[in-house]
């Protein structure tokens, strides 16, 4: 599962060819939850509640980079690196 960032102990991956609707993956220790790109809610897994709220925020400052990530993992190319939050 390609790495697209990390920030915070959180590491943000998506995985080539997936399933709809457009997501990505957040894991945090133990912890894995896939979100909706569109919505940032969580569609499966879960989080601590901290790190939920910085996935969140992360998600919504680069939605439109997640967006192509997506098409690009769908097409088999490689992906973007995304900046973490600061």
């Amino acid at each position: 599962m390609p790495r697209i960032s990390a920030f915070y102990g959180i590491v943000i991956s998506m995985y080539f060819n997936d399933h709809a609707p457009p997501h990505f993956h957040a894991i945090y220790g133990e912890r894995e939850a896939k979100l909706s790109i569109e919505t940032s809610e969580i569609l499966e897994g879960s989080l601590p509640r901290r790190a939920g709220g910085l996935v969140r925020e992360w998600a919504s400052l680069h939605s439109g980079e997640l967006a192509r990530n997506w098409a690009r993992a769908r097409d088999g190319f490689p992906l973007d690196a995304i900046e973490p939050l600061p």
